[in-house]
């Protein structure tokens, strides 16, 4: 499949994801948190962390660290992660505790390594961190929501977090002259804005019901 494969196949588990949510809000005329979205997030931040390992990229490995417990997290609001056989939960929990030791620990690849042999500069190293930093707290924000609900929701402060982090990631994506990451954030863009739009609609049909 080779490095660029392995990296795009995850962009399109992460727009698959997107676009399920998007049509499914769409048909309901409301935002919503579908399953799928969060299984697909699953598996997709695992392939992309692999992705950013073998791309010499701690943007991306930071990028997904967080999330990747989010994911889960929401998994277990939408009572799924408890039906899951053994043999997914616990490589699934495992694998970024593993990976992690591997960067402390590791040779190849070790985060020595990487830092050793990346060639980004360190002002976009920064840049693009700033970027997926703000990226992944969309879902530090989706998480304090969904505790607070105690249900899986995706409030309007996730789009808004999405766009900037995404926009970042994409001017990134340039410099870098990397084309899985554009590509993915791309199809994003667009339906961050749409969920924003109905997102704010609904919040202001409610308040004119309420009021």
């Amino acid at each position: 499949m080779g490095v660029y494969g392995l990296g795009l196949l995850a962009q399109l588990l992460f727009s698959s994801r997107i676009l399920v949510q998007w049509i499914r809000s769409e048909k309901a005329g409301e935002v919503l948190s579908p399953t799928s979205f969060w299984t697909f997030s699953l598996l997709a931040s695992f392939l992309l962390m692999v992705y950013g390992v073998l791309r010499n990229d701690l943007v991306i490995i930071g990028g997904q660290v967080i999330s990747y417990f989010i994911y889960m997290r929401n998994l277990r609001f939408k009572n799924v992660w408890q039906e899951l056989p053994g043999w997914v939960r616990w490589p699934s929990i495992l694998f970024p505790m593993a990976a992690l030791l591997w960067l402390i620990f590791g040779d190849v690849y070790s985060l020595q390594y990487i830092w050793k042999h990346s060639h980004i500069a360190d002002s976009l190293v920064i840049w693009g961190g700033a970027g997926q930093v703000i990226f992944t707290l969309r879902f530090v924000y989706q998480w304090y929501y969904s505790e607070k609900a105690q249900e899986s929701i995706l409030p309007n402060g996730f789009w808004v977090i999405s766009l900037i982090g995404s926009l970042m990631i994409m001017s990134y994506a340039v410099f870098r002259l990397d084309p899985v990451l554009f590509i993915g954030q791309i199809f994003g863009v667009v339906a961050y804005s749409r969920n924003l739009y109905i997102g704010l609609r609904n919040q202001k049909t409610s308040q004119t019901v309420t009021s």
